[in-house]
């Protein structure tokens, strides 16, 4: 698998003949993977609808002859058409899964051209219908190029499971690994799969290997069940421990594939009575919901700021995530399983409420009968998608079927009805005993009459005051709490929870025996269509940093003292810091974070507001806005947007050249600062040939 992410060309129109390999691009502009519409984009709550144009070319060797090759886009929003020189080789509707693109027969040696046509327009027949973030476009998830041989393992094709460590209390258990084998070659192949178990020191604790005749063009699937692991090391928040399958597949002449799953050692329960157990203990949930968005760069963010938004919430003491409301990126679930935090995964079927700023639709569900079944297969196309790509972390303990789906803009049977296919088909794609249950995401009120929460294994109760919000008596089934809070503050905020209407004794949610959990609304300000209010509910702010009540979790839950709040004095510097001064990567994965804070004559933090401009002085990178980027004290209109508070202002740094980029920071009459990143990676940066990074000034 090979990164796709670098050397684009973008419009955000509609272009007519753009897919053409001789159509002329040199007036778009250049850009890296992940990227959005609205780059770049600071929380206005209006957002760009229609058409994005995506070019690139790429080099095919003379090595790829007679193989296997995909396209595979981690995710495209939401509407996306897809040509190979010319020629369109695949579409995909629905923004918040991946899929893969056969393009083998559409290159040709030599240079080629890839385009995708790609438009966020609101569309009656695919999830989600409206809700109270933004629903920007674009290729703003990771994109890779998959070289394979024509008989290899499919596109997210394997499911590992561990059947037999409940029933053994975690004593021992088997490992069953379903893996889908595809033969693209023209003849039939005995094919021989081996899969090695590898614990998390890179040692093989068992290993099983099995063959199967596949006709020409057959795709099938290998079931392999391994000899029982005594004590393996269990999967937990508390030690997060990872193992491998790893997948050798061959003929007679050797391999042709490899393919390696991460998972992990784990069991869990939920009950309506005794609330949520991992690993045969009695395990209380806590944490919060979390949207994909960033400051500068909307929703295309990269795989290094997914890890740290997990860490944050990680470092808060915090032990789960509802991710709300849409399949997240494989990165996030990946930060997930790393860092030990419990993965509500939810599909996108829900609705909220309109904005003016885009997606003005009011509800969950059509109005229009003749959308209505063309929306039912979407949802649950999502739904499967969903599944087939996060099946195998062990910090997902649910899959969500969508949110408030109350609000459902159309007939309430038809809302009701697919609820229960959407929990059915769950069932069947994870099934019991090692499958995750089903939940129904803001089942607080009823639909027609019925009440959603019955519809699904689990129900989540959103506690913001709409409908019957959050019980006080046992509802009967397993549930937590999940959406509380609603709190809308600017930094630096308040120094207290912000529990709101959730029931609290001594201070702390109660915590009744039938109860799972709770999960805080939310963890950072994002982007809405909603009005302003709504976006600004996070304990941390939109440029990741913590408000105070952020430091009262950290305190509560991790133990961490609050830190020593700035008070007001008189500006003689700046201080400016990164996340990390090394990027492994130059490929849209990796990034830094840079803080920058006003201090005094001693060096100590005030929390005076002075116009501050970072600036990329020497070495390749860039900002959402281009190579600078300048903060504001609170102000109004789009100054407001790029705003430095408390005497701080954060954004994330990326560049798709390797080298060694100095950033200063710079503020009339104050002495400036400075901070060196070195990046790791090809191609090079070359001082006067590498092509400057073009100036995006914000614009709301």
């Amino acid at each position: 698998m090979q990164n796709f992410n670098q050397a684009w060309k973008f419009k955000r129109s509609d272009v007519t003949g753009a897919e053409a390999t001789t159509f002329d691009d040199s007036s778009w502009s250049p850009v890296g993977l992940p990227h959005s519409f609205g780059l770049p984009y600071f929380a206005s709550t209006t957002f760009y609808v229609g058409y994005g144009w995506y070019r690139k070319h790429f080099t095919v060797p003379s090595s790829w002859s007679g193989k296997s090759v995909y396209l595979e886009f981690q995710a495209a929003f939401d509407q996306a058409q897809i040509y190979v020189n010319g020629k369109q080789v695949g579409q995909h509707i629905g923004g918040y899964n991946g899929f893969s693109i056969d393009i083998t027969s559409a290159i040709t040696t030599g240079d080629n051209i890839v385009a995708v046509r790609l438009n966020n327009k609101w569309n009656a027949q695919i999830p989600p219908l409206t809700g109270d973030h933004t629903f920007q476009g674009g290729l703003y998830r990771d994109v890779n190029v998959v070289v394979t041989d024509p008989l290899h393992v499919t596109w997210y094709g394997t499911w590992v499971t561990t059947p037999t460590l409940a029933t053994n209390s975690g004593s021992s258990s088997t490992v069953e690994i379903k893996t889908e084998v595809q033969n693209g070659r023209s003849a039939a192949v005995n094919a021989t799969l081996k899969t090695d178990i590898v614990d998390s020191s890179g040692k093989v604790v068992t290993t099983v290997s099995s063959q199967q005749q596949l006709a020409a063009g057959a795709t099938v699937t290998f079931d392999q069940t391994t000899p029982a692991i005594s004590s393996p090391s269990l999967w937990h928040p508390d030690h997060p421990t990872m193992y491998q399958a790893v997948s050798y597949l061959s003929d007679a002449t050797g391999t042709a594939d490899t393919f390696t799953t991460p998972f992990g050692f784990r069991w869990f329960s939920w009950s309506g009575s005794q609330g949520f157990s991992l690993n045969g203990s009695h395990y209380w949930i806590q944490g919060g919901n979390v949207h994909q968005d960033h400051a500068g760069w909307g929703d295309g963010v990269t795989d290094s700021a997914l890890y740290r938004d997990v860490k944050m919430v990680k470092d808060a003491g915090m032990n789960f995530i509802r991710g709300s409301h849409y399949p997240k990126a494989p990165a996030f679930a990946d930060a997930c399983d790393q860092l030990g935090i419990l993965f509500w995964s939810e599909n996108c079927f829900w609705g909220g409420f309109g904005g003016g700023g885009g997606w003005p639709y009011n509800g969950a569900y059509p109005s229009t009968s003749a959308d209505y079944d063309t929306f039912d297969a979407n949802v649950l196309a999502s739904l499967t998608d969903m599944i087939r790509i996060h099946r195998n972390h062990p910090s997902i303990i649910v899959w969500s079927m969508g949110n408030e789906d109350f609000f459902n803009g159309g007939p309430a049977d038809r809302v009701i009805a697919l609820l229960k296919k959407a929990v059915a088909l769950t069932h069947q794609l994870d099934p019991a005993p090692t499958g995750r249950p089903a939940a129904i995401g803001g089942a607080q009120s009823s639909i027609g009459g019925t009440a959603p929460a019955t519809l699904g294994d689990v129900a989540g109760f959103n506690g913001d005051g709409i409908g019957q919000g959050v019980p006080s008596t046992d509802p009967g089934m397993p549930n937590l709490v999940s959406e509380y809070g609603s709190v809308s503050s600017t930094r630096p905020g308040s120094y207290d929870p912000g529990w709101a209407n959730l029931p609290v004794a001594n201070g702390m949610p109660n915590q009744y025996a039938w109860r799972s959990g709770v999960a805080k609304w939310c963890v950072f300000d994002h982007g809405t269509q909603a009005d302003a209010s709504y976006g600004i509910m996070g304990i941390v702010d939109y440029f990741r940093i913590p408000k105070r009540s952020y430091h009262w979790y950290r305190n509560a839950y991790a133990k961490v003292a609050q830190p020593t709040w700035p008070t007001s004095g008189t500006p003689a510097g700046l201080k400016l810091t990164a996340s990390t001064t090394t990027l492994s990567a130059v490929d849209g994965t990796q990034d830094a974070w840079l803080l920058v804070t006003v201090v005094d004559s001693s060096g100590k933090a005030i929390s005076n507001n002075v116009t501050v401009t970072l600036t990329v002085t020497s070495g390749p990178g860039e900002f959402p806005t281009g190579p600078s980027i300048t903060f504001t004290p609170p102000g109004s209109g789009a100054a407001s947007d790029i705003a430095i508070l408390d005497g701080q202002a954060a954004i994330d740094f990326r560049t798709y050249y390797s080298g060694t980029s100095v950033i200063t920071a710079t503020s009339t009459g104050l002495t400036s600062a400075s901070v060196t990143i070195t990046s790791q990676g090809s191609p090079a940066y070359v001082p006067g040939q590498t092509p400057p990074t073009p100036a995006r000034p914000y614009t709301r």
